[in-house]
């Protein structure tokens, strides 16, 4: 094939076996935030200051594994040719993720102030092993998105149908692992990781289908490459990702999001068990509100996207909503009414889930039209690396709280000071976040519609 345009329709079912890649890292995703329960808590009891320190330090590696992976796997290899730029290593990442998260519930048999130093080391090993393979996995499927779905009408719908499984992936994430394990029995955290593991490598082996990459498109990749001169590095690449005003505002806005989502996570354990007083299992139905809110409202969001073919717009509305629909939960201590706050918050993640891809994809064709040169792998890489600021700011939020409140793990009911601790990392700290974020976003995101079609028209133009 020479360098010519190629246009390539892809069917539904090879849109959804591409959404099983998203639900399995969601799901695992989702699981792997009963981490810092399990190493609080009683299970194995390790002081809060080493797991905010452990996790600090994760965070760090993380934030620079990512974009270095962006970077290596967006050149070229002996394989691209014939399997892609991308399969072989949303493969190499995928596959293994499963039996990352099982190795979390597997610490050494120490006792947790004796061998408090064991179990960070321990901590820290497994974190960065699992987040090692999930940056292989998550910037190639990420990388794959604008590269094999290139119209704005295939992003939406492919966006629609993997987000719908996204969130299921998400909910079971968040309700299976409590289904499994008891507050204080190890041995039932080792078999919800176990379950874990299965269900993860199921999902990501349904996905193979639609990690295909089109033949045009890795001719294309291909030939541009051998255009190029020199290709820049990473610190030059990153450098001049942050001369575009749209990339920029799109990181502050993500960075914010995981703020909130981290927090969210990280916090439910605690309003089970400290403030609505019940079993681990009572997760189950305000994670099932949860998937519910955000189910209802993907069709609705996805509609209204393609109507007013305005994703900036659609974006900006959903960040907002989550910021507002968020604000109860800093006083409700209600079950029925914990799952009605998160049944209504849902319908907000929804939209943003829904935005997310299309929006980076519209910041991708962008760069395409500024440097001639796709460069997917770095972008994503980089959006990682800022991602984590927003695990950085739960992990000090999260420990700082909980020690200014005088959180007591040993006793199972908490000063009212110290439930007020939980409900600000639950809710007050992320509300405040992700509005500031959303603020940025609304001053700075410039890719209105006539600009992103003038964009794909110059990439049709510039046969990339």
């Amino acid at each position: 094939m020479e360098n010519e345009e190629f246009e390539v329709t892809h069917s539904k079912l090879n849109m959804a076996s591409y959404g099983f890649g998203s639900m399995s890292r969601e799901f695992v995703q989702m699981a792997f935030n009963v981490l810092v329960f399990f190493y609080y808590e009683v299970e194995v009891g390790l002081n809060v200051w080493l797991i905010g320190l452990g996790l600090v330090l994760f965070a760090i590696y993380n934030a620079i594994n990512d974009p270095l992976i962006g970077y290596l796997i967006n050149r070229p290899f002996n394989f691209t040719k014939k399997w892609g730029r991308n399969k072989p290593w949303i493969l190499i990442g995928g596959l293994p993720l499963g039996f990352c998260y099982f190795l979390v519930f597997n610490p050494p048999n120490v006792d947790a102030e004796t061998g408090a130093w064991i179990l960070f080391g321990w901590l820290i090993l497994v974190t960065c092993l699992f987040d090692t393979f999930h940056s292989i996995f998550f910037v190639s499927f990420q990388s794959l998105f604008p590269d094999k779905f290139r119209s704005l009408k295939e992003r939406r719908t492919t966006v629609g149908i993997q987000v719908i499984l996204g969130i299921i992936g998400v909910a079971l994430g968040a309700i299976l692992p409590p289904l499994f394990y008891t507050y204080g029995d190890l041995e039932s955290y080792v078999f919800q990781g176990f379950i874990v593991l299965v269900i993860a490598l199921i999902t990501m082996i349904l996905g193979i289908p639609g990690f295909r990459e089109d033949q045009g498109a890795i001719e294309l990749y291909l030939a541009s490459i051998h255009k190029e001169v020199k290709r820049e590095s990473f610190y030059k690449t990153m450098k001049i990702a942050f001369k575009q005003k749209s990339f920029v505002a799109y990181i502050t806005l993500y960075v914010m999001y995981w703020v909130i989502i981290n927090s969210m996570q990280a916090s439910l354990p605690f309003v089970v068990r400290y403030i609505l007083k019940m079993p681990a299992s009572a997760t189950t139905f305000i994670m099932a509100g949860f998937l519910l809110g955000a189910m209802i409202s993907v069709p609705f969001w996805v509609k209204i996207a393609q109507k007013t073919n305005d994703n900036r717009k659609i974006m900006l509305i959903t960040s907002i909503l989550m910021g507002v629909f968020i604000f109860p939960l800093i006083f409700v201590e209600d079950y029925l009414l914990v799952v009605i706050c998160v049944f209504i918050w849902g319908l907000a993640q929804g939209g943003y889930w829904v935005m997310i891809f299309p929006c980076f994809s519209d910041v991708i064709d962008e760069s395409v039209v500024l440097h001639e040169k796709r460069e997917e792998g770095p972008y994503i890489g980089i959006q990682q690396f800022f991602g984590r600021l927003g695990f950085i700011i739960q992990v000090m939020s999260f420990t700082i709280a909980h020690e200014l409140t005088g959180f007591n793990r040993a006793a199972e009911t908490q000063t009212p000071l110290a439930i007020w601790g939980i409900h600000m990392h639950l809710a007050l700290i992320p509300m405040i976040c992700i509005l500031l974020g959303a603020a940025v976003f609304w001053k700075m995101y410039d890719l209105k519609p006539d600009k992103v079609n003038e964009n794909q028209l110059k990439i049709k133009q510039l046969k990339l």
